[in-house]
């Protein structure tokens, strides 16, 4: 494993108003190191700048449209000119449209890919060209998913975008590595962020997309009440300094990732299996019966939902 020498002075963050993106922003945001706090959302960038002010640290906010290509150039040419060159660069705004893939029109796809992964491709063409003409070294760290190397059904737009990000990521390391420039996909499983709640669901019943709602409600207040934190967005804040750190291709983060990676090279098969639709109903059931155990209220555990019931 090769120790990097980076010593970031400069780092830029996208989609970190909230979950992942902010908590990245908050890990780089120590010492002398200047976040520059980006998202589509302006007021969501600037409680981020907010609240790395309150802890000493030094960042800026900054609206960003990642599907726009020319407000990819304007932000990159901002940033140079106010501050220098990025010495990391990290690519995590992201949003998720699910829904069968007969259901789905071409709309649904290029708003998918324009965020998921041409918002990639322009940040890493932005940012990578001024990392290569200005002859420093630099690292581009791309947020992928486990759905990049997990195939799921009803997620197949965004499971693409995933992948996509995640061969993208491996296709500029060969290509930026020579010029010192490293490139990182992170590939996270479950992480308790907003994306779920917010995701666009094509295709689907309304009252199936609120039953989903109140799942990832619930699932959020059984994470929050733990003594521990399995699915927090630090998880993945941290495999993005350790990525940056040791120039890592590809990290999984949790559990879950890492058997899908491992499977997606060893049993491709049994990886598509483990993966067939779940239901709703149930999942928001089992999250629900999990809640009520934390609180002391739950039937005996000989009532509660058994793995094999979570299953369709």
């Amino acid at each position: 494993m090769k120790l990097n020498d980076i010593r970031p002075r400069l780092v830029v963050v996208t989609g970190a108003g909230s979950g992942i993106g902010r908590s990245v922003a908050l890990r780089f945001a120590r010492g002398e190191t200047h976040v520059v706090v980006s998202d589509i959302d302006l007021d969501a960038a600037l409680a981020t700048e907010a609240m790395i002010h309150a802890r000493g640290g030094r960042a800026s906010a900054a609206r960003l449209d990642v599907t726009d290509p020319q407000a990819w150039e304007l932000f990159a040419r901002s940033v140079l000119a106010d501050h220098g060159v990025a010495d990391v660069l990290v690519n995590n705004a992201g949003i998720v449209v699910g829904g069968s893939f007969l259901d789905m029109r071409p709309a649904d796809w290029d708003r998918q890919l324009g965020v998921n992964l041409l918002g990639v491709v322009h940040g890493c063409r932005a940012f990578g060209r001024q990392m290569v003409d200005n002859g420093q070294r630099g690292h581009i760290v791309n947020i992928a998913s486990a759905a990049a190397f997990t195939p799921t059904p009803v997620m197949s737009a965004y499971s693409v975008s995933k992948a996509g990000v995640k061969m993208l990521t491996e296709c500029l390391r060969l290509e930026l590595g020579p010029k010192g420039i490293g490139v990182s996909a992170i590939c996270p499983g479950f992480i308790n962020t907003g994306i779920g709640e917010h995701a666009v669901t094509v295709g689907v019943d309304e009252a199936m997309i609120l039953r989903g709602k109140e799942f990832a409600h619930k699932l959020q207040e059984v994470a929050e009440r733990l003594p521990f934190a399995p699915m927090s967005p630090d998880l993945v804040a941290r495999a993005v300094v350790r990525a940056v750190r040791y120039d890592l291709a590809v990290v999984p983060v949790r559990p879950e990732a890492w058997l899908g990676y491992a499977l997606m090279r060893i049993a491709p098969g049994l990886n598509r299996r483990l993966t067939q639709p779940f239901s709703t109903e149930r999942l928001t059931q089992l999250a629900g019966w999990a809640l009520q155990q934390l609180e002391g209220q739950a039937a005996p555990a000989d009532r509660a939902p058994t793995p094999a019931a979570v299953r369709r």
